[in-house]
């Protein structure tokens, strides 16, 4: 039982992702397509996809060290009895609602031809760094652009990809953003760092719910009581109390099978407005947006984050998928923000 509690807590300890605790990370471009396959281990983690088809690059699809999928199928590789509202959320993605009055986060192949001209594409032009080894490294740049094919902002991302045996994955991701013009990041709703959840980890909900955007779009999600999803942040806010809170943290978690399943998503202190609001909803969206400051606060502040030509910005964020008999403490991922805060 010693030895048992002893494996536990240096398994739960983010200060030893050393090498031999460690699994292998290999990062592999695909002959002929726009995908990086990320395998950590033995086993496909994730794949970084960006064809020219997509209106932005994501991380699809996402599988904790169990093998078990924690990200929706829809729209790309749809599976039976899955939701299949909001057709723009896939996998794990980075954009915005309102950029110079552009909405990078709503675009989709759902949006008429028509209305296109009111949406903004994130283009995926070079792939700079491909490293394996304990920490896999991904660097990519992208250009936000209009319509016309015109740069808003040029984008430098790093992933930063690590495993711990059959129980724990992290996923960082560092983004700089450099204005091309001047930028206006309008206080908005729908941001930033954005996560689909597989069915299994939304609350669950007793009738159908409807979502408008800014443009009258309305997305139907259709009840579903098998799920059993919950949310807790940093604050200690719970399931659907946890959408419009602020936290330096948050975590959802359920059953997938046999397995306890959690992920939990980590502000850095050094991002815009820290600690982030949590735009976080029961039927499987799970997003980080500090800009959205009006609608999380029922209009009592408001924050549009302006950016001049040539300067930038970056933002930094933590994804950690665990699994197993059970997933790790307060305590434990309160020490993980710390370490993570420290982290340039």
């Amino acid at each position: 039982m010693q030895i048992r509690k002893l494996f536990l807590l240096l398994v739960c300890s983010p200060l030893l992702l050393n090498a031999q605790q460690a699994e292998y990370v290999k990062l592999t471009k695909i002959k002929n397509e726009n995908q990086i396959e990320i395998h950590i281990g033995n086993s496909l983690f994730t794949r970084f996809v960006y064809p020219d088809s997509l209106e932005k690059p994501v991380l699809f699809p996402i599988y904790d060290a169990g093998g078990t999928l924690v990200t929706r199928g829809f729209p790309m590789e749809p599976r039976p009895g899955e939701p299949t509202d909001h057709p723009h959320h896939l996998g794990l993605w980075f954009t915005y609602e309102n950029v110079n009055g552009l909405d990078f986060w709503n675009n989709s192949y759902a949006i008429p031809f028509d209305k296109k001209s009111q949406f903004g594409w994130i283009k995926t032009d070079s792939i700079l760094e491909l490293t394996s080894g304990a920490t896999g490294i991904l660097r990519y740049h992208a250009r936000w652009v209009n319509r016309q094919n015109q740069a808003l902002m040029e984008e430098n991302t790093r992933y930063e990809f690590s495993g711990i045996g059959n129980q724990e994955r992290i996923i960082d991701r560092i983004t700089e953003l450099t204005a091309d013009t001047d930028i206006l990041f309008a206080d908005a709703k729908d941001g930033m760092l954005g996560l689909r959840l597989t069915r299994e980890l939304q609350i669950p909900n007793k009738q159908d719910q409807h979502f408008t955007d800014n443009k009258g779009n309305t997305s139907i999600v259709k009840k579903d009581i098998f799920s059993n999803g919950d949310y807790l942040t940093s604050e200690g806010k719970r399931g659907d109390s946890a959408w419009s809170t602020r936290g330096r943290w948050c975590k959802v978690f359920g059953k997938i099978k046999d397995d306890s399943v959690s992920i939990t998503i980590f502000d850095h202190i050094d991002n815009p407005n820290y600690p982030t609001f949590w735009h976080a909803r029961g039927y499987g969206l799970f997003a980080a947006n500090p800009l959205g400051e009006k609608i999380f606060t029922n209009g009592k502040s408001v924050l549009n984050l302006k950016m001049m030509k040539d300067k930038k910005i970056i933002f930094r964020y933590r994804v950690l998928i665990q699994n197993g008999r059970s997933t790790c403490t307060i305590r434990y991922l309160n020490q993980m923000a710390d370490y993570f805060s420290k982290k340039n």
